[in-house]
């Protein structure tokens, strides 16, 4: 697999399952634009880890839950990359907080959908009128949007399920103009997201539970991302990918 004189934007790129994708798509020669917006230093660390060696980068500080924010960001990535968006990863998004039912408001159901949802769809929007034929988008969805994920989660996991029944329209519209569209349903990955969010002994019974017995990396999740964005995958669209050590099966 190989991706030389491609451009691929990844958002959320600058840390975590985002670094690794950003740092697997240009080690096979992509030229990435990372998007980052709370964190700045470790989307510099990335754009550093690239360039030491002998990638091609940019970073963008931008907001995905605004629809002009996500405008300038594909604009910015052509301005130094190319004209042409090659490979479009739609990383950001997160839980935010564990909330039940009760617990939630409109205003942080709004959020968690703006987040993890709206943004996938103004990046389409965005990014698709300068995607040429053989372009990939990468949708990451999660395990939760299968399973309706763990306790106070509802709108996190309501949101991922909706990613990747959008992951699945885009396959059919997209592929008359030879874009494919795929998703990643994550499981337990070793982020600082489950560091966060995810009590210990949950993580130990998770990984317990798992056929692998383990929690996966992101460099994982990072490869199958590379080989959807690669032509070895040349006819696989509107397919949403379980990574999660046999945990689950769709």
């Amino acid at each position: 697999m190989e991706l030389t004189g491609k451009t691929a934007i990844v958002t959320g790129g600058g840390r975590d399952i985002g670094r690794a994708i950003s740092l697997k798509l240009a080690s096979m020669g992509a030229k990435v634009a990372i998007n980052y917006y709370n964190s700045p230093a470790d989307a510099e660390e990335t754009l550093s880890m690239i360039k030491d060696a002998g990638g091609e980068a940019i970073i963008v500080k931008a907001d995905l839950t605004k629809w002009d924010e996500c405008f300038r960001l594909v604009e910015e990535t052509r301005s130094a990359l190319g004209e042409e968006v090659n490979i479009l990863v739609n990383n950001a998004g997160g839980l935010v907080a564990r909330k039940t039912l009760c617990e939630m408001d409109e205003k942080f159901w709004d959020h968690l959908m703006a987040l993890n949802l709206k943004s996938v769809f103004m990046m389409h929007k965005a990014a698709v009128p300068h995607m040429p034929k053989g372009g990939s988008i990468i949708n990451l969805a999660s395990q939760a949007g299968r399973d309706g994920g763990g306790g106070g989660a509802s709108a996190y996991a309501t949101s991922k399920g909706a990613v990747m029944t959008f992951t699945r329209s885009m396959s059919k519209e997209l592929g008359p103009k030879g874009i494919r569209v795929n998703a990643l349903c994550p499981g337990m990955i070793a982020t600082t997201f489950h560091d966060t969010f995810t009590p210990d002994n949950v993580r130990e019974s998770v990984a317990g539970k798992t056929p692998l017995r383990r929690e996966g990396t992101p460099d994982e999740v990072a490869n199958l991302v590379a080989c959807l964005a690669s032509t070895e995958t040349s006819f696989v669209t509107g397919a949403n990918f379980d990574i999660n050590g046999g945990l689950a099966f769709s």
